[in-house]
């Protein structure tokens, strides 16, 4: 029982990682690109945990279902493993969502002539 919380969030970054490959996301469309967002993102958490902890406002709580593991004081190794599970589910969300705006239709122009925003939007993107 000691070691659920960990092997959740192991499986939670499995599926992530299988819903990233299946649609080709995040890892599965630029590695490089993922490799230095993930490993940004996690970093700047973990620095974020160490200031919390070293002002005292973060506490290592107890639980039946942490393995007790400790990687530094307060900082419990199940700590870095949610930071990877934030990280990589806040990605595959961002650039799923974007797909799917990305392939949604764009609205015909209005009786004025002009262009929709939604199209502007998109071509911005591209452009960008």
């Amino acid at each position: 029982m000691g070691s659920l919380y960990l092997v959740s969030l192991l499986l939670g970054i499995m599926c992530m990682l299988l819903l990233d490959h299946r649609f080709r996301l995040f890892f599965w469309h630029s590695p490089k690109a993922a490799a230095m967002v993930t490993t940004a993102g996690v970093l700047f958490l973990l620095a974020w945990d160490a200031s919390g902890i070293g002002l005292g406002i973060f506490l290592r709580g107890e639980g039946t279902v942490a393995t007790g593991l400790l990687l530094a004081p307060e900082l419990p190794i199940e700590e870095p493993v949610f930071l990877l599970f934030l990280v990589l589910c806040s990605m595959v969300i961002y650039t799923g969502t974007r797909k799917l705006l990305d392939r949604a239709p764009t609205r015909s122009a209005d009786s004025s002539g002009s262009r929709s925003r939604v199209k502007d939007n998109a071509e911005a993107r591209e452009n960008a």
